[in-house]
């Protein structure tokens, strides 16, 4: 799907963000220098609107898994658990990065917000990150005390590469019954390795492009790129999609992602599984926050924090 740039929302085209469609990820370097600029432009100082703290779990291997919690200042026990993976290509990013996040959640709805520090895929590939953040799930809920949480209702979100991550786990905790999910929040995540749908074919928007992601791939899987994937690593590789939470999302347009969520969607309500979803045409590959002050991005962020109350109000998970 080649974009133009009448095809972007007007708001979005007129933005800080520089639209070069000539500029490609084409080598490891120029990869990872864009996401690492990413990461450091976006992380700020302790917020003082929030509490911040940080718990340290022991992966099998005895190594160290950090976990970055963020509560109300003014916290009462007994509020939704939500669990927020980090975007940034599974390739970079810290858990700091989900502050906006966190903060718009915690005014919503007063909630407890967890998330790990991954393993990133230039280091590890599949399934260290994936085996990271199942395992930050399971701690969540075997300290739901400690944390103040509900245990009925544990939720379950990230955006770009950290939905995918949310998505796998919902499925892996659906699977084997160890977490009972709530709610899941997968926003505009990458959900399938082959790269066949038609916005994600020659895909030239901003920000992220189909060179992007491919690259994405092939450094998150590794050996196992274009070979036999598990759901776990691609979750638009399940053929079942029965048992699986409520689920909220959203993508942009021109968003090379589009698809991905469009058909993981169809799979759910076809499987039974309450969804909320839409589609922000002109919008690009996190549009909202690149461009915060644009009426699209109100408009998502809006229909976003209006699902997420109604689903605190109204989805808890069968013990």
């Amino acid at each position: 799907m080649k974009i133009t740039l009448e095809m972007i929302n007007e708001q979005l085209r007129e933005g800080k963000m520089s639209l070069n469609f000539e500029e490609k990820f084409l080598s490891k370097e120029s990869f990872c220098t864009a996401m690492d600029y990413a990461t450091k432009s976006c992380v700020k100082q302790k917020p003082d609107d929030m509490q911040y703290s940080e718990e340290w779990i022991t992966r099998k291997d005895g190594s160290k898994l950090r976990i970055v919690i963020y509560k109300p200042l003014e916290f009462k026990d007994n509020v939704p658990g939500v669990m927020w993976i980090h975007g940034g290509a599974f390739a970079t990013g810290i858990p700091e990065l989900i502050e906006p996040y966190a903060r718009m959640m915690i005014k919503e709805s007063n909630c407890v917000v967890v998330s790990p520090d991954y393993r990133l895929s230039l280091e590890a590939p599949y399934p260290a990150a994936f085996d990271d953040c199942f395992d930050a799930l399971l701690w969540m809920k075997e300290n739901i005390r400690e944390l103040g949480i509900r245990e009925d209702q544990i939720m379950l979100g990230g955006d770009s590469a950290g939905a995918s991550l949310a998505v796998a786990v919902s499925l892996k905790a659906r699977d084997t019954g160890e977490v009972n999910i709530a709610f899941q929040m997968p926003l505009f995540p990458a959900l399938d390795d082959r790269m066949e749908s038609e916005s994600m074919k020659d895909n030239n928007s901003p920000v992220v492009d189909s060179s992007t992601i491919k690259y994405m791939w092939q450094v998150y899987l590794g050996e196992l790129f274009e070979k036999e994937v598990p759901a776990y690593a691609a979750p638009a590789r399940a053929d079942d999609f029965r048992g699986l939470p409520p689920t909220l999302s959203y993508v942009g347009g021109v968003d090379p992602l589009r698809d991905d969520m469009v058909q993981y969607s169809d799979n759910l309500r076809k499987a039974g599984v309450p969804v909320y979803f839409e589609v922000f045409d002109g919008g690009y590959h996190g549009f909202e926050t690149f461009c915060p002050d644009a009426d699209i991005s109100k408009r998502a962020i809006s229909f976003f924090l209006n699902i997420f109350k109604y689903a605190v109000e109204n989805y808890f998970a069968k013990q």
